[in-house]
């Protein structure tokens, strides 16, 4: 297959979000809170060639555009990847991901002491370090495994 072909057919209007770590397109979804029972439709490229990942996945969602907090957080597992908003089946917009300072009410803090895992009205907010993010809260840090701590 040529560099001109596509795996994956272009989307009248969603989100591209491409250079995303080889095998980490799944983690992508789980974020976005997809898992194939809301009727979004869906397309991912895994493992793909890339000249500046060595492999990369890509993942197209038709008709949504993402939420800060969305970008945020996809940020944490794919630092490297860049969101593009298509529009009547061209990019209007192409961003690279910035790493936030924090996330507010998008992870779950596994301590179970934590304030946030009571019925305390307190969203989690987590403070994001270069290897992990640390709940604001009591400071329990999570290294890996962030997508195991999405709220959904």
């Amino acid at each position: 297959m040529s560099d001109r072909e596509l795996r994956i057919s272009k989307i009248q209007n969603g989100t591209v979000i491409d250079h995303v770590p080889g095998g980490e397109a799944l983690n992508v979804l789980a974020v976005l809170g997809i898992d194939g029972t809301g009727g979004e439709t869906v397309s991912i490229g895994m493992n793909v060639e890339s000249d500046a990942l060595g492999r990369k996945d890509v993942v197209k969602v038709e008709d949504r555009e993402l939420s800060q907090d969305e970008v945020d957080v996809i940020s944490l597992i794919a630092p490297d990847a860049t969101i593009n908003i298509i529009r009547d089946y061209e990019v209007i917009e192409k961003k690279r991901l910035d790493r936030p300072e924090s996330v507010t009410g998008v992870l779950a803090c596994p301590n179970h002491d934590c304030i946030t895992a009571d019925d305390e009205p307190v969203a989690t907010t987590f403070e994001v370090l270069d290897d992990g993010v640390r709940c604001v809260y009591c400071e329990t840090i999570i290294r890996e495994d962030i997508t195991d701590h999405i709220v959904r």
